[in-house]
C-alpha cells in the first residue's frame, strides 16, 4: 500500500479538496472553499494547510465566526445543498460563536462543514488559553456543546482517525435523510501530528446525491387512501425545492387538479399565479390557504417537518383530517399519524402519479379554492397601494415585488419581514428565495446574504432586514467589499423589535423593552444612520424618505458595483393580517391586569380547536 506522510491538517485539506460532486450532468468541486477566522487553536497548522490550496479551495476572511459560519450555510442554500463550504475557527470563543450557525444548518437541513480548534490531546499544557476545565470530566471542552444541534459530531484525538470520520461526516452532508451541519475538534497537538496515509484516500471522488425511493405497499396504501377522497390538499415544503423536484410536483397537482399551499421555506417553489397554488400557509401565510386545510379529508405533505408556524400550533387542521407524507426523514415522515411515503420527493412523485389515475378531487371544493385565492390576490393589492401617510412594510415589499428580475435572490430571516414578505409577496421564478424561518435566526439576514452572493451570480442577492437584525450582525458587509462580492441591503427601520412588540401587546403586556421608545434610555430615541454606518465599512448606500426616493435607491443600487444599503422607514404597527390563524405561546393563567386576561381566555379558545398527536 502507498502512502504519504502528512499533518493531520494537511490530510484533511487534501481529502477535502479531492472531493467532487455531480450536478446536473457536470462534475463540480464539492467544497467550493470555506470561511476562516484563525487563533492559535488553528493558525500553525490548519491555517498553513489551507495557504498551499488557496487558488483551488479559497478561504474567505470573515468578521466574526457566527456571521461566517452562517454565510457558508447561506451558500449551501444559494446552492441547493450541492455545495459545501466550510468553516473554521479556534478554541473556546472562537468555536462556541459558531453554535447559532449549526442551529441555522440543522433546522434547515443544511450542510455545513465546521473544523474547530480544541485543547491537547496530551493535556500536559493544561489549561490552555480559552479552554474550559471541568473538574468531573476532563475529556469535556466547550466543543462539546456542540452535539445537540449537529448531526454528526466528532473530537479528533490521533491522526489516522479521519480516515473514518471525514467520509461519515461527508455521508451526514450529503444523505437528504440526514443532512446537516458535521462538526469536528482538531486537538491542537493533534493537528501538528505526522502521519503515513494511504494514497487512495485522497483519491479524487465524485459523489452524487441519494435519491431513496418509499417502498412499493406504502406507496399502494397512499394512492388507495387518496383515491377514496375527494377534498384533497397538497402542503409543499422545502424538501421539494431540495429534491429539485419542481417539474414533477406540478406535473402530479395540474393532472389531478389538486390545490396546494406552501410553506414559509418553499415560497419560491412554483410561479404566486401557478392555477392551483392557493397561497402561503400558516402564522406567516394568509387564510386562503388556511381556511382550505381546515376543510382537508387528506393533507398530502411533501418535504414539511410542520413546525408550527406551518401548523398553527396544530389548530389548522379538523381532528378527522388523515396525513400522508413524503419525506426523507423517518421523524417527519410519520407525524400526526400519517402515512409514511419515506423516500425522496421526485421519485416518490413519480411512482406515486401512475397509480393515482382515477383520483378526483370535489368540483366545489376546487372552485372554493380558487375562490379563496381571488380574495387572497384581491387583499394582496389593496395592501401594496399606496395613496400616502406612513409606510409599512406592505408597501415597501410591493415596490421590490415590481422592481426586482426573475434571476435575483431574496434573503430575509426573523422579525416582521418573514411574515409581511409571506403574505404580500408574488414569486416570479423557482428557488431565488432563502426565506430563514427554520430557526428563525436575526442577523442571518446580512451573513446568508454574503454566501449567497459568493454562489449566486446570475443575478443579485437582495437581503432584507429590520433595524434590529441589522443591529445584531452585520459586519460581513465589510468582508462582502473586500471580496468583491455584492449584495443589496434593504434595512426596514421600525424603530426596534416591533413584531415582539406585536406580540406582547397582542397577548395583553405593556409594550415594555421592544421598541426602543420604550426601553431604558438615558436620551431620547433617535434614528441610527445606516447608510453611513455602511459607507465606513467601504459598501454605497441611499436613504429614502418615500418610495419615489426608494425605487431611484433601488436602480442605483442594481447599477452598484459593491454592496448598497438602502435605509428607510416604516410604521411599528401597520402589519397584513390576512393569516387568521391562532399560535400556542405562554399567557398567563393568573393576572391582575384585564387585558392579558381578556388574551388568556383568547388562548383557552385557541386551545381547544388543537389537533391531538405526535
Amino acid at each position: 500500500m502507498k502512502t504519504v506522510r502528512l499533518t493531520l491538517s494537511q490530510a484533511i485539506v487534501k481529502y477535502l479538496n479531492a472531493q467532487y460532486i455531480l450536478n446536473e450532468g457536470r462534475e463540480q468541486k464539492l467544497f467550493y472553499g470555506g470561511f476562516g477566522i484563525f487563533g492559535h487553536g488553528n493558525v500553525t497548522c490548519l491555517a498553513e494547510a489551507l495557504y498551499d490550496v488557496k487558488d483551488e479551495m479559497p478561504t474567505y476572511r470573515g468578521q466574526n465566526e457566527q456571521s461566517m459560519a452562517m454565510a457558508a450555510v447561506g451558500f449551501a442554500k444559494a446552492k441547493n445543498r450541492r455545495q459545501i463550504m466550510f468553516a473554521t475557527s479556534s478554541i473556546g470563543p472562537g468555536a462556541t460563536n459558531m453554535i447559532t450557525a449549526c442551529g441555522v444548518a440543522y433546522t434547515n437541513s443544511l450542510p455545513l462543514l465546521v473544523l474547530a480548534g480544541d485543547y491537547f490531546n496530551t493535556r500536559l499544557p493544561d489549561p490552555v488559553l480559552q479552554q474550559i476545565e471541568q473538574p468531573y470530566d476532563s475529556s469535556i471542552s466547550a466543543n462539546d456543546c456542540f452535539k445537540p444541534i449537529v448531526k454528526y459530531w466528532d473530537r479528533i484525538t490521533t491522526p489516522e482517525q479521519i480516515l473514518k470520520s471525514l467520509p461519515l461526516a461527508l455521508e451526514t452532508m450529503l444523505n437528504p435523510a440526514t443532512c446537516g451541519p458535521a462538526f469536528l475538534a482538531l486537538c491542537q497537538d493533534t493537528q501538528a501530528m505526522g502521519y503515513d496515509y494511504p494514497l487512495d484516500f485522497f483519491e479524487k471522488t465524485t459523489h452524487s446525491i441519494v435519491r431513496n425511493r418509499a417502498d412499493s405497499d406504502s406507496l399502494y396504501k397512499a394512492s388507495d387512501l387518496l383515491k377514496e377522497h375527494s377534498k384533497i390538499v397538497v402542503l409543499a415544503g422545502a424538501g421539494v425545492i431540495y429534491s429539485e423536484a419542481q417539474r414533477e410536483f406540478l406535473d402530479f397537482v395540474n393532472t389531478f387538479k389538486i390545490p396546494f399551499v406552501t410553506t414559509a421555506s418553499a415560497k419560491s417553489l412554483c410561479l404566486h399565479d401557478e392555477k392551483y397554488n392557493i397561497g402561503p400557509v400558516g402564522i406567516l401565510g394568509a387564510k386562503s390557504a388556511n381556511n382550505l386545510l381546515k376543510e382537508a379529508e387528506i393533507v398530502l405533505v411533501i418535504g414539511s417537518r410542520l413546525q408550527d408556524f406551518t401548523t398553527a400550533s396544530w389548530s389548522n387542521f379538523s381532528s378527522h383530517t388523515r396525513f400522508i407524507h413524503i419525506n426523507t426523514c423517518a421523524m417527519d415522515s410519520i407525524k400526526h399519524r400519517g402515512l409514511a411515503l419515506q423516500g425522496d420527493a421526485r421519485e416518490c412523485l413519480r411512482e406515486l402519479k401512475p397509480l393515482c389515475e382515477n383520483l378526483r378531487i370535489d368540483e366545489g371544493f376546487l372552485q372554493k379554492a380558487l375562490g379563496y385565492k381571488r380574495d387572497y390576490n384581491d387583499y394582496i393589492s389593496q395592501r401594496i397601494s399606496y395613496s400616502g401617510g406612513e409606510i409599512s412594510y406592505a408597501h415597501v415589499l410591493g415596490k421590490i415585488n415590481s422592481l426586482v428580475g426573475e434571476k435575483d435572490r431574496i434573503i430575509l430571516a426573523a422579525g416582521g419581514l418573514p411574515g409581511e414578505f409571506n403574505t404580500i409577496w408574488r414569486n416570479k421564478a423557482f428557488n431565488v428565495i432563502d426565506h430563514e424561518y427554520g430557526f428563525s435566526c436575526m442577523g442571518y439576514e446580512v451573513s446568508g446574504g454574503y454566501g449567497s452572493a459568493i454562489a449566486h451570480k446570475d443575478g443579485d442577492s437582495i437581503v432584507l432586514t429590520g433595524d434590529g437584525s441589522y443591529l445584531m450582525l452585520n459586519s460581513e458587509i465589510y468582508s462582502s467589499v473586500l471580496s468583491g462580492d455584492k449584495m443589496i441591503i434593504i434595512v426596514c427601520d421600525n424603530g426596534g423589535y416591533a413584531v415582539i412588540n406585536r406580540l406582547q401587546v397582542n397577548q395583553g403586556g405593556n409594550p415594555f423593552n421592544n421598541l426602543i421608545s420604550d426601553c431604558k434610555r438615558a436620551v431620547e430615541p433617535f434614528m441610527i444612520d445606516f447608510v453611513s454606518h455602511a459607507k465606513s465599512m467601504g459598501a454605497d448606500g441611499m436613504f429614502a424618505s418615500n418610495l419615489g426616493e426608494f425605487e431611484k435607491a433601488f436602480k442605483r443600487a442594481k447599477a452598484s458595483d459593491r454592496t448598497f444599503v438602502i435605509h428607510i422607514k416604516v410604521s411599528a404597527y401597520d402589519w397584513s393580517e390576512y393569516s387568521n390563524t391562532w399560535w400556542e405561546v405562554g399567557v398567563p393563567e393568573v393576572s391582575n391586569k384585564d387585558s392579558i386576561k381578556k388574551a388568556r381566555e383568547s388562548f383557552e379558545s385557541g386551545k381547544a380547536l388543537q389537533r391531538r398527536g405526535i
